[in-house]
């Protein structure tokens, strides 16, 4: 049934009057009056009782106006929810992240896009690259927060901060009173690393690093997540090379400090499928952007959007 014959019934029957429900709904009284007629033609049952003096609601007509408002209102919710959605407002949003962007980006990314879009359900998981790369390609997940590089055709990678490394020392270490360490100082000493599945091109450029500071990294213990290595770290099983976010991993018996000389640039970036985002994937975008600040242009540029 047309929406628009309910909506001027409703205002009739409201208003009890025809020149004030047409005043109401804009138009002039005739056409209203025409509206109605039609509406008790095409329903088969007579809704008003109209007189010179007065306008009254027909039995059929106080049981029509109840259903009508139910209507109305059901459209209405169907209309606002589909706006919502096609702002990315509502909706359903999976993403996952690396254990060391816990401790960098995502947590004030999550917290301002609560914020900015209450009614989206996040959900958010601790997972290693290659089941991001794999889950985003799939599309069992919408967006990913990794250390790059990512290479599949379909995905679109963008970085969101870079960093650099630093060392992780036992509190009593003979080195922790030092402001800065040179890489050379850790010759001998015992490293506790994350394995090399888990990144391979980190792994390796953590690797090169200490070669080209004249030694071999002597790694006597793999751990993963980080929260485990730093604490192997606090009971003085090693010491830890890692992002600089893992500072603000705060343990007892650790402390952080920066390494002295040539380091590593730690990126870590988004990456999601490279086709046309979903309105509640690009909304996602644009907080983590304006959360790092990154130039939305830029990215816009980059990713073809």
């Amino acid at each position: 049934m047309d929406h628009k014959l309910m909506q001027s019934f409703v205002a009739v029957a409201e208003e009890l009057h025809f020149g004030r429900a047409a005043a109401r709904l804009h138009i002039s009284q005739p056409p209203l009056t025409k509206q109605i007629q039609h509406l008790e033609q095409v329903i088969g049952v007579r809704l008003l009782e109209r007189t010179k003096r007065k306008v009254e609601l027909t039995e059929a007509g106080r049981v029509f106006l109840e259903e009508a408002r139910a209507v109305l209102h059901q459209t209405g919710q169907a209309v606002e929810l589909a706006r919502k959605a096609g702002r990315g407002e509502t909706g359903h949003l999976s993403v996952g992240f690396i254990d060391a962007a816990i401790y960098s980006v995502v947590p004030a990314v999550v917290q301002r896009f609560t914020e900015c879009y209450p009614e989206v359900a996040l959900s958010l998981t601790d997972l290693r690259i290659p089941n991001q790369i794999k889950l985003i390609a799939e599309r069992q997940l919408d967006i990913g927060f990794v250390h790059p590089p990512v290479v599949h055709n379909a995905l679109q990678a963008e970085s969101i901060l870079v960093e650099p490394l630093i060392v992780a020392l036992p509190e009593t270490h003979w080195l922790a009173s030092e402001t800065e360490i040179a890489l050379a100082d850790l010759a001998q000493e015992a490293l506790i690393q994350f394995p090399r599945s888990i990144n391979p091109s980190l792994y390796d450029e953590i690797v090169g690093l200490c070669r080209s500071s004249g030694f071999s990294p002597r790694i006597v213990r793999e751990a993963t997540p980080k929260q485990t290595i730093i604490g192997l770290v606090s009971v003085g099983l090693g010491v830890s090379l890692l992002p600089a976010c893992l500072e603000n991993l705060q343990r007892s018996g650790v402390v952080y400090r920066p390494i002295r000389g040539r380091n590593l640039s730690i990126d870590t970036s988004v990456i999601y499928r490279r086709e046309q985002p979903s309105p509640v994937l690009k909304a996602f975008l644009d907080i983590v952007r304006e959360t790092t600040g990154i130039v939305p242009e830029h990215f816009a540029k980059q990713a073809g959007m």
